[in-house]
């Protein structure tokens, strides 16, 4: 058995877990699908304060509290960020393995949102003044996103209108920081929007994301969507339960 705690991206809660989790349960696993700080259940708690710092201490508290140890920590997305600095300044010494669900962790002092092209940064950012109160980022259109996605149906696409809500843009803008403890983890990237070759090509050539190189670095193809929690979640669920450490 493996302790597994899942942790999503931005706009989404644990909910959007609960196929993987279900799948990971019945292999036998320990499962802790969570929701951060004002999203998925936690809505009701969402703030102008709310940063990356928040939603790392949800990370930690949720170890803290259910005593968790050898996990395997699983970050989707935005998450990425949000795993690699709970597991690197708070607790490298109870993670097994460190999962990146298309994502990647950025570089010491670099915030999610410089990780956007200039253009997507200034819609963000326009988005945020003009519907979100100055201080969230509304859940994107998801139909039109899944158009294009040969693997996403409507009940996903309802799925996410139903329940996903504007995220903290503060989670988006603090930067990380990171110790360096974390990269004697090994990590595995499960990629869906890009491959491989891609991201070695990318990690040569582009200093954010230097980080997804190396020999503590295995990756499995999954092409889906960006959500493949969503849309394809016995594949996820398989790679996550083989990539499970052994010893």
């Amino acid at each position: 058995m493996t302790t597994f705690v899942l942790v999503p991206g931005f706009w989404l809660g644990a909910w959007a877990w609960r196929p993987v989790t279900t799948a990971l349960r019945e292999l036998g696993h320990e499962v802790y699908p969570l929701s951060l700080t004002g999203l998925g259940e936690r809505a009701h708690l969402a703030r102008p304060d709310i940063d990356l710092d928040v939603h790392v201490t949800d990370v930690v508290n949720l170890f803290r509290y259910e005593d968790l140890r050898d996990v395997v920590l699983v970050g989707h997305s935005y998450a990425g960020a949000v795993v690699t600095t709970a597991a690197a300044d708070r607790m490298t010494d109870r993670v097994a393995q460190l999962v990146f669900v298309d994502t990647g962790p950025l570089p010491d002092g670099v915030a999610n949102d410089e990780f956007s092209p200039p253009q997507e940064r200034e819609r963000n950012a326009a988005m945020v003044a003009e519907h979100g109160d100055g201080w969230r980022l509304p859940p994107p259109p998801w139909a039109e996103l899944a158009a294009g996605a040969a693997d996403v149906d409507e009940s996903v696409v309802a799925l996410l209108d139903e329940r996903s809500v504007a995220q903290p843009w503060p989670t988006a803008t603090t930067p990380v920081r990171l110790t360096g403890a974390w990269e004697k983890l090994p990590r595995l990237g499960v990629l869906s929007s890009f491959t491989a070759e891609q991201v070695r090509q990318t990690a040569a050539t582009v200093p954010l994301c230097r980080h997804m190189a190396g020999d503590s670095w295995r990756y499995e193809e999954l092409p889906a969507w960006h959500w493949p929690m969503l849309s394809r979640p016995a594949e996820l669920a398989r790679i996550l339960h083989e990539a499970r450490p052994t010893t």
